[in-house]
């Protein structure tokens, strides 16, 4: 069988499952991200970096600006922050800002609100996604790109200058003219002729010199070698199956196997799995919805790292994670389901593993 069709019975078996569940709570997401904007230039570069427990509010309002609706909540290590609500308000005009500090800010908070956005909508369930937050420092950082085009001073004209009327022109008798006689011409002798070096006399003729003879024919320079393969550039997706094979161990090469579930994924990964389970143990989960989104979500963890082309990228993966887990049963499998497809490759990208040597 492909792996085409075992993704689509995969997907299939979840459509299936997510229509038994009778009675769950319908609930709304939304999820964003607050960085350090170490420049002051208000938008995000390769300088801005996640900050850690900082508050977030949602709010929404009404027409005359006042707050009907509001929740808090704290960044994790990743910068990452989900707020929950109960059943499925309409958030079209609410708003996300940072409402408080933490340990983890880098100053003031500077950047503006962020409307929210909606991305999903299934099964009573609702996701929104707000633009990254900003908090900045003082100053800027002293690493930080100074601005090709600074703003001039203001010019301040000057005032205009008052011209005084001249007074009445008196006119003074004119006396007679008085002749001097012109002084005696002073004659001085004449300059002796500049002088001038002697010519130079011309070089005598070059010998005549022989020809040097022919250099000699270099062999020609043997081919390159051709160029090997960047595996990190190249677009793969491999289940996780292929993660637990021991040929294939040498592509742990950002986390290893004992790394604990707790440290890549947060406090809520560790409220739900504890703070002792590996990455390699989460693999084996299977049979519940808890395990399976946390086998799958390792997978697209280690699968981010292997591939720049990767669907999503890992503070992408983390906050996917999150947000099944602080959400219903139908969300947790729902969020399997889209690490399942990605894990996969789509049906369209292969797994390029190769046997480690």
């Amino acid at each position: 069988m492909g792996s085409l069709q075992i993704f689509l019975s995969a997907a299939a078996l979840l459509v299936l499952v997510l229509a038994a569940i009778d009675g769950a709570q319908a609930d709304t997401m939304v999820s964003g991200t607050v960085f350090c904007d170490q420049c002051k230039d208000g938008e995000r570069s390769l300088f801005d970096y996640p900050v850690y427990g900082i508050k977030v509010q949602v709010a929404c309002s009404d027409s005359n600006g006042q707050v009907t609706m509001s929740r808090e909540e704290t960044t994790n290590w990743f910068g990452n922050y989900a707020v929950k609500f109960d059943g499925t308000p309409d958030l079209s005009g609410c708003y996300a800002k940072v409402s408080s500090l933490g340990q983890g800010s880098c100053g003031i908070p500077a950047g503006p609100a962020q409307s929210l956005k909606l991305v999903f909508r299934m099964f009573d369930m609702e996701m929104y996604a707000v633009d990254s937050l900003l908090t900045q420092p003082a100053q800027p950082m002293s690493f930080c790109p100074k601005s090709s085009n600074p703003v001039p001073a203001p010019v301040t004209p000057a005032p205009p200058r008052q011209v005084a009327p001249d007074p009445p022109r008196q006119v003074a008798p004119v006396p007679p003219r008085q002749v001097t006689p012109a002084p005696p011409r002073q004659v001085t002798p004449a300059s002796p002729p500049p002088y001038r070096l002697p010519p130079i006399a011309p070089l005598p003729p070059m010998p005549h010199l022989p020809p040097l003879p022919p250099m000699p024919h270099l062999p020609p320079l043997p081919p390159l070698p051709p160029m090997p393969p960047v595996p990190f550039l190249e677009a793969t997706a491999c289940p996780h199956q292929s993660w637990t094979m021991p040929e294939y161990k040498c592509y742990w090469r950002a986390v290893s196997p004992d790394t604990e579930v707790a440290v890549i994924f947060g406090m809520p990964a560790a409220q739900r799995y504890g703070t002792d389970l590996t990455l390699w143990q989460g693999l084996q989960g299977r049979g519940d919805p808890y395990r399976t989104l946390l086998r799958e979500g390792i997978t697209a963890f280690l699968n981010s790292y292997n591939s720049l082309q990767y669907t999503y990228n890992t503070i992408e993966v983390v906050q996917q994670l999150n947000s099944g887990l602080m959400g219903s049963k139908r969300n947790v499998l729902y969020t399997a389901l889209r690490f399942i497809r990605a894990n996969s490759g789509h049906g369209k990208v292969p797994c390029k593993f190769t046997a480690c040597k």
